[in-house]
């Protein structure tokens, strides 16, 4: 029987990686995790510049209601107290968001839930007739009605998506909550927060005492990488690991623009969405404020939605029927391979939470025996 270096080798750093790689070490497995990007996190990376932990790759804000999964990532991080509430800047006024009386207070003038509840029914009954939504269009204008719908829905999704909202499949939007109270906390979640030290922080707990090589792309030596480890967890693209063999899957990309100011307070809050086609960007974030900073100056990162080329890193699954068809055939390939296991955002080809991508990582711990013989 073959003698391998390692147990398992983790191809990419970012938090399902990480989290499998503690939980396995911790029970006597041998790991090495490789990483192509110049840092360990995946999208969780955090910067510091100016005294502030730049969210390199978007806003990340952790919140959960799987207890099971706050005690574990507590013991790598201490987080703070930070409460999501984003704002949505349209036709200059900035509304709060998720949708709730302070926003419908701004939008139509009334004060109470049942005045709220009355302009919703009046706005939805306009659409009473549409049953099976066609579109995300229709379903939206179904679920809200118009003022919700063009204020704050069709030109931010189409940024998003980069398509016309009525060529979008209607279960983007499954439902659209509405809040009857003035709380303008975005989850619903008990715990909610950011690591004090930063998501690279975080990350850096997870792996210690684990063999660890960034600027390493899996890609330019498989047979290397395949002759040192007993089993493979892959998170990057399923479709590259299987050399495209059914064709590409389809992503929304990202691109990032961090400016620095001499201000010491740009716009007052963490994150603000900019809902009009005329902005190009989807929103601002404003880093300081995830950490109650208070430093002279601030960084502010302009987020902006773009197509995906295989040069660009991919975010966003498209999971429309034609996709999750490829997908499907990669997923039967991938149960065929015996020393490989896909996990992540890119291996499974779904869109994840933070707290989801963890507990997927802990469950998967758990199926793989991590006392006894490797199976």
């Amino acid at each position: 029987m073959k003698k391998y270096i390692y147990d398992y080798l983790i191809v990419g750093s970012g938090l399902f990686g990480s989290v499998f790689a503690q939980i396995m070490n911790e029970n006597g497995k041998k790991c090495l995790v490789i990483d192509k990007r110049n840092h360990t996190g995946g999208n969780i990376y955090t910067k510091e510049e100016s005294d502030i932990k730049i969210h390199w790759y978007g806003a990340h804000i952790f919140h959960t209601d799987n207890e099971e999964v706050w005690h574990y990532i507590n013991r790598f991080a201490k987080f703070n107290n930070y409460v999501n509430s984003p704002l949505a800047y349209s036709e200059g006024r900035l509304y709060n968001l998720p949708f709730n009386m302070n926003t419908f207070n701004k939008l139509w003038n009334v004060n109470t839930p049942e005045e709220a509840k009355h302009k919703i029914q009046e706005q939805c009954s306009k659409y009473k007739d549409i049953s099976q939504p066609a579109n995300l269009e229709e379903q939206a204008l179904k679920l809200c009605g118009d003022d919700i719908y063009y204020t704050f829905i069709k030109e931010y999704t189409e940024k998003q998506w980069g398509r016309p909202a009525n060529q979008l499949p209607a279960s983007i939007i499954k439902r659209i909550p509405f809040r009857l109270t003035y709380n303008n906390n975005y989850f619903n979640d008990p715990y909610q927060g950011i690591p004090k030290d930063g998501y690279t922080a975080l990350t850096n707990n997870l792996l210690k005492d684990i063999d660890v090589q960034i600027d390493t792309n899996y890609f330019n030596n498989i047979p290397y990488f395949q002759s040192i480890a007993e089993k493979i967890l892959f998170t990057g693209c399923i479709d590259e690991y299987f050399e495209y063999k059914f064709g590409r899957l389809d992503y929304r990309s990202l691109k990032f623009e961090h400016i620095h100011l001499d201000i010491d307070n740009y716009q007052g809050n963490a994150v603000i969405n900019y809902n009009e086609a005329k902005y190009p960007f989807t929103r601002i974030i404003e880093h300081k404020h995830f950490e109650f900073g208070k430093q002279p100056s601030t960084i502010i990162t302009k987020e902006y939605p773009q197509e995906y080329t295989p040069s660009d890193e991919p975010y966003y699954p498209i999971n429309d029927e034609k996709n999750l068809k490829c997908f499907n055939k990669y997923k039967l390939l991938a149960e065929k391979d015996s020393r490989v296991i896909f996990g992540g955002r890119l291996g499974q080809y779904a869109y994840f939470d933070m707290d989801d991508t963890i507990a997927s990582a802990i469950l998967l711990t758990k199926k793989k025996s991590l006392v006894g013989t490797l199976n």
